[in-house]
């Protein structure tokens, strides 16, 4: 089988391609440059490379969120795009999932943190345990928002030696040591941001799975509504309580 992986989900933007077991490239980058600058120049630099035939695609797996509303969106244009040109199905990976994946085979409880501001990380818990005769990933705590404070107590509830990774690991570091009460560790350069190639794994499992949805049916999971969409909310409340003071708009009664 095989898969086009994207993940923009983050900072990081990643393309993979994998042939059954075997990652046959990889184009990953953290630098200042926005996902519509540095996507698609990836994507084609590794069809040049390996000489890939796109119509030669079995799956795309795509980083579904959560992460940044842009990166987000820019990640699902790109699949969707591909997906409705070459008939090809998507995979949609969520991305606590993908990042705890790049700890394959780690024994102790992982977590994974992106920043998502508002003194906030999407986060989740993960191990990987042994089913069928191989190991899976198994989630614990499935991805969601909530403040580092809160993730730290209920990695201490659990009592379990921890791993942790994410640009969320990195902000929230000091906080992290300072309150955490079991044994921890922070994952290497290595393997500590978005990988596409681990999006890329669990989208071959999804296809076996058959986990798969139609390129014209993705949309991303976003947890969190975007600030545009809070600032509206907002607005619109406030006028509602104006108008049920008798405040006309403009600030009349």
């Amino acid at each position: 089988m095989k898969v086009l992986a994207l993940d923009s989900s983050g900072l990081v933007a990643s393309v993979a391609l994998t042939d059954g077991d075997v990652l046959v490239a990889e184009y990953t980058t953290d630098y200042k440059k926005t996902h519509s600058q540095t996507l698609l120049p990836m994507l084609d630099e590794i069809r040049r490379m390996v000489e890939l035939d796109l119509k030669t695609i079995d799956v795309i797996g795509v980083a579904a969120g959560p992460g940044s509303f842009t990166g987000l969106r820019i990640g699902s244009a790109t699949a969707k795009g591909l997906g409705l040109a070459l008939g090809v199905p998507l995979a949609a990976i969520p991305t606590m999932d993908a990042l705890a994946c790049n700890l394959y085979g780690c024994e102790k409880l992982i977590c994974p943190m992106m920043d998502a501001r508002r003194e906030q990380v999407y986060t989740g818990l993960y191990s990987f345990e042994r089913q069928d005769g191989s190991l899976a990933l198994h989630r614990i705590l499935p991805q969601c928002t909530m403040s580092a404070v809160e993730v730290i107590e209920k990695v201490n509830q659990l009592g379990r030696e921890v791993i942790f990774l994410g640009d969320g690991a990195a902000a929230y570091r000091t906080v992290i040591e300072t309150r955490i009460c079991v044994p921890c560790s922070f994952a290497p350069a290595s393997c500590n941001r978005q990988r596409a190639a681990s999006v890329a794994v669990l989208a071959a499992q999804y296809a076996v799975q058959g986990k798969l949805v139609e390129a014209a049916a993705f949309a991303p999971e976003y947890l969190r509504l975007s600030q545009a969409e809070r600032s509206r909310m907002n607005a619109s409340d406030e006028e509602q309580e104006r108008m049920k003071a008798g405040v006309k708009p403009g600030g009349r009664t």
